[in-house]
């Protein structure tokens, strides 16, 4: 009997992937980029990298939220930390994520709704012209053309939009696929925690081959499908995600920022890298705070073709960047 219990728990041990998390030597670099002046940070959870390394930020407006507001929340830095532009005025009223595809175009996602605005996903051309919208401003819906809260967007290299409709609550828990058009093609999901189910949407990645990564924040862990919305797999080794990001040579970065004791005990925040191929863990830049269950780390997390890491705050109010030593 003990035999054969041994070996039921040697088994599961091959069921996920191997895990070998190393703390890496990363230098911290606060205050990275210059706003205008006259202007000051506000909340941000969502940053992206474009080919030219500038980083684009999609910011709450000086706030936590844009809708009383009349600053424009998407901004762009050059690789100096430099401002460049910012526009998207009286557009958004929780600005939460932000995409650059592979042309350049600029893609948000607005996860509220207020006054005939929100609930949307828009695509900018980097001039700030609007391009396509999803969505309908400022109504919440269950239908192909509304959303409930749409908590991130991405793009595949055919122009496949992608877009994790919800963000918990009594919001939507569904993944939504539309040609690079904008029309709906289908969609994947419902609430709950089984394998195609979400407790809290709020990122969205593909890798090389087309797989989608969802971060299921409210269940702890990425699920992983193919580009048809097929589940193939969930990943938890990489703690609460809040942020996800895969680059060019499938590196895989996911932030967490809310794990604690309650939520998801004996897993420390921070920002873990590792393979969107294997899963393997291969570093870990701890959060900041005085005990592991208040550290603060950013929600938002994208990488440049250097190895540089960027991460977007909420509760700082800043984008910190993350350099080898």
């Amino acid at each position: 009997m003990r035999r054969a219990r041994y070996l039921v728990i040697a088994l599961s041990l091959f069921a996920i992937p191997f895990v070998i998390a190393q703390d890496a030597a990363w230098r911290t670099i606060s205050n990275w980029a210059t706003m205008p002046e006259g202007r000051t940070w506000g909340s941000t959870s969502t940053l992206d990298v474009d080919r030219s390394g500038h980083v684009w930020v999609f910011e709450r407006c000086g706030d936590n939220a844009c809708d009383q507001s009349a600053l424009p929340p998407v901004i762009q830095f050059d690789p100096a930390g430099k401002f460049v532009r910012a526009f998207g005025a009286n557009l958004f009223v929780f600005p939460h994520s932000i995409h650059v595809d592979r042309d350049g175009n600029v893609w948000v996602a607005d996860a509220s709704g207020k006054s005939g605005k929100g609930h949307v996903v828009v695509k900018f051309n980097r001039d700030g012209k609007v391009l396509l919208t999803l969505g309908k401003p400022g109504v919440a819906g269950e239908t192909t053309d509304t959303f409930n809260r749409p908590s991130a967007v991405i793009t595949a290299p055919n122009g496949d939009i992608y877009v994790a409709d919800g963000h918990g609550g009594d919001s939507n828990a569904r993944v939504m696929k539309f040609s690079k058009e904008g029309k709906f093609s289908k969609t994947w999901g419902t609430k709950g925690a089984g394998p195609g189910e979400f407790g809290e949407l709020h990122g969205i990645a593909l890798d090389s081959a087309g797989r989608v990564f969802v971060a299921d924040r409210g269940n702890n862990r990425i699920q992983i499908f193919d580009a048809d919305g097929k589940y193939i797999t969930e990943w938890k080794q990489f703690g609460r995600p809040s942020g996800i990001y895969i680059d060019a040579n499938d590196t895989l970065y996911v932030t967490d920022h809310a794990s604690d004791a309650k939520r998801n005990p004996g897993v420390r925040r921070g920002i873990r890298v590792g393979s969107a191929k294997d899963g393997v863990v291969k570093s870990h830049i701890p959060g900041v705070g005085p005990e592991p269950d208040k550290e603060n780390m950013g929600e938002g997390v994208a990488a440049d073709g250097k190895g540089a890491i960027y991460a977007a705050e909420v509760a700082r109010k800043s984008v910190t960047k993350y350099v080898r030593q």
